[in-house]
């Protein structure tokens, strides 16, 4: 019974006292889009729009909501917990795909492209499309699922440049890919991997661009949210 009290406030935290939400996050979702298409929160118009509509609605294509929906359905309490052993999921797929060398299979390539795609999309989804749906329990745990995001593109992106012969040589070992996504990511290059496929040199061109976009826009975002409650907050205490 101890055990179990202690997994809970260690796995749940407070939230095992957390009343369930009328709303289910698939009805949060759809709410939140017809919140955009009516103008509840913005006032915008034309493309700016379109492209948050697009955004909110993107989600409903990808699995992420709908094992949100089935642990909401299942248990409350464990929303939080599956959406991060989900996170965990993505992250640890590619890794697997490289040491066992299953890039050059069509099918998991396409299924690395779409779970990279509901990455991508959701990212700028939460800064731009999310005007009805409530705020993060934590934001620092949204900036730990953020860098949780972040390897996840890195390694995705590792996996296809390891498709057939992208680089100016072959990866001596599997780590090689994860090296050179690493380092493009990053915007440094050194120069001993670079494409010389058209297709290659698009990897590189898309992970550049999103990254940037990634870091300025995301971690500007949380960093304004972000409140810390630390040694810092009562520097003004009497010793």
């Amino acid at each position: 019974m101890r055990l179990k009290i202690i997994f809970r406030k260690l796995i749940l935290g407070k939230n095992y006292y957390k009343d369930k939400s009328s709303f289910s996050p698939l009805q949060k979702r759809i709410q939140n889009i017809r919140s955009i298409w009516n103008n509840d929160h913005q006032d915008d118009s034309g493309l700016e729009k379109v492209v948050r509509l697009f955004l909110s609605s993107s989600q409903l294509f990808f699995p992420g909501i709908y094992i949100k929906q089935i642990a909401y359905k299942i248990n409350h309490i464990y929303l939080d917990v599956i959406l991060d052993l989900y996170v965990l999921f993505k992250v640890f797929i590619p890794i697997i795909i490289l040491k066992n060398q299953w890039q050059n299979n069509l099918v998991i390539d396409l299924i690395v492209i779409y779970l990279l795609l509901e990455t991508v999309l959701y990212i700028p989804t939460l800064i731009f499309a999310s005007d009805s749906l409530s705020r993060p329990r934590s934001y620092k745990r949204s900036m730990l699922l953020l860098f949780l995001n972040y390897l996840e593109v890195v390694l995705g992106f590792a996996v296809l440049y390891s498709i057939g012969n992208q680089m100016n040589k072959p990866f001596s070992h599997w780590f090689e890919a994860i090296y050179f996504s690493t380092v493009t990511s990053n915007s440094v290059g050194y120069g001993d991997y670079y494409p010389v496929t058209l297709f290659g040199k698009i990897l590189v061109s898309l992970q550049s661009m999103f990254f940037l976009s990634f870091v300025v826009l995301f971690l500007n975002f949380f960093s304004n949210k972000i409140k810390s409650n630390g040694y810092f907050d009562h520097e003004n205490d009497s010793l």
